[in-house]
């Protein structure tokens, strides 16, 4: 549970939570059995893939001063994907009851500080006001619980039960505020689209009389979206700064930097296709290749094509299997289960090529945890309903027992 708490906080905090659940599972036992659960789980195989394929090109291709780094953070996102699947039902659920409970609080401090206001203290700088990318992985996080309570408030709304679906969906309006207006993000506004038309795709497969008002409704929705003046005023700058950047200008705009690392990283794969530049070999790379005011930067701001620069193609498709199997595997499992997982994992699909939101730690650790744990659950058995069981049940004291009566 103490992961899911401090996934909004500081990435040094949430390092520390890492550090100490992977010492509690070693202590824990039971490794018969979770390492049963990993074997069992679709996406053993693409994450042993991946792992292999970056040793293989650790071993036969150069190291640079950036190798250590890049391999350690390339191994982070493989075990926390794997310490996420090895959990048992009740630890993942103390997990995502962090998750949802720190959600909560954030957004009412959030609510609190720009209406009352209060000291800005280190812990919350992130979540108060944009600084970097550790705002922008708490607009992800917030968009994977904006995008569940959605999910949420409609199912609640088909039981019949306006009062909870009405806060679920108020809870979903919050979060759209928050990532338009003090978090903006337009990873986060795409991701949150991608999202919701991915899990009514789910929710009404196979039922086009339902599904065509729905998405009629959402073509509506993003029509309005695309009226707010500063959702408008951001995807402009966008446009405006790729069409400078292709017409030769050079700057630090976002989509500026991003049209170059793009453009540059692309060919760094088509030079080496196979094997890539060696794990850590983007850097030097992106320092022989780029203009000057920008040749600082240390990640490309895609991780598949960080991957494929590093490892070549190969190491680019063992990445992409890891998101695309965690969509089948959401897809395949037609419950509200699946649909939350699909959900949250097509937004990390969509962060992932839109940043570097696994490479970077700051980003991709509290976001990849959340993610893995929503796919764990798609492991329980079908007739399950692990969300149900969300808010902990209050154990009933047993009756003692009484001698018998002869």
């Amino acid at each position: 549970m103490f992961w899911g708490l401090v996934v909004f906080m500081p990435v040094g905090v949430t390092y520390l939570s890492a550090i100490l659940l992977l010492l509690a599972l070693l202590g824990a036992g039971g490794w018969r059995e979770r390492i049963a659960r990993l074997r069992a789980s679709p996406l053993w195989w693409p994450v042993m893939a991946y792992v292999a394929w970056t040793l293989l090109v650790l071993t036969t291709q150069p190291h640079y001063p950036q190798t250590a780094s890049n391999l350690a953070h390339g191994l982070r996102i493989a075990l926390t994907i794997l310490m996420a699947l090895a959990l048992t039902r009740t630890e993942a659920m103390w997990a995502l009851r962090g998750f949802v409970l720190m959600a909560l609080v954030n957004m009412g401090l959030i609510a609190l500080y720009y209406s009352v206001g209060f000291p800005l203290l280190e812990p919350w700088r992130a979540v108060l006001v944009l600084i970097g990318n550790k705002s922008i992985s708490n607009a992800l996080l917030l968009t994977i619980f904006g995008t569940s309570a959605a999910m949420y408030g409609l199912s609640q709304l088909h039981a019949c039960r306006p009062g909870r679906a009405l806060l679920a969906l108020a809870a979903t309006l919050a979060v759209l505020a928050i990532i338009t207006l003090t978090l903006p993000s337009r990873t986060s506004q795409l991701a949150l689209l991608l999202a919701l038309a991915g899990a009514c795709l789910h929710r009404w497969r196979g039922q086009p009389k339902r599904l065509l008002p729905v998405l009629a409704l959402g073509v509506l929705a993003v029509a309005g979206l695309s009226q707010i003046p500063a959702v408008q005023q951001s995807f402009q700058l966008g446009l405006s700064e790729v069409a400078a950047a292709q017409a030769g200008t050079v700057s630090e705009g976002s989509w500026v930097v991003r049209y170059y690392m793009y453009r540059d990283t692309a060919q760094m794969i088509i030079d080496k296709p196979l094997t890539g530049w060696g794990i850590g070999g983007w850097t030097q790379q992106w320092h022989a290749r780029a203009p000057a005011l920008l040749a600082d930067y240390n990640m490309p701001h895609n991780d598949f094509l960080w991957m494929g620069a590093q490892a070549g193609l190969p190491g680019l498709l063992c990445l992409l299997s890891i998101l695309l199997t965690g969509v089948w595997q959401s897809w395949r499992r037609p419950d509200m289960t699946g649909r939350l997982a699909l959900a949250a994992t097509l937004i990390a699909l969509a962060a992932t090529s839109l940043n570097s939101a696994l490479r970077d730690a700051q980003i991709g650790l509290s976001l990849l945890w959340v993610v893995a744990l929503y796919l764990r659950l798609t492991q329980e058995a079908p007739d399950a309903a692990p969300w149900r069981d969300l808010w902990p049940k209050r154990q009933q004291a047993s009756a003692p027992k009484l001698p018998p009566v002869f």
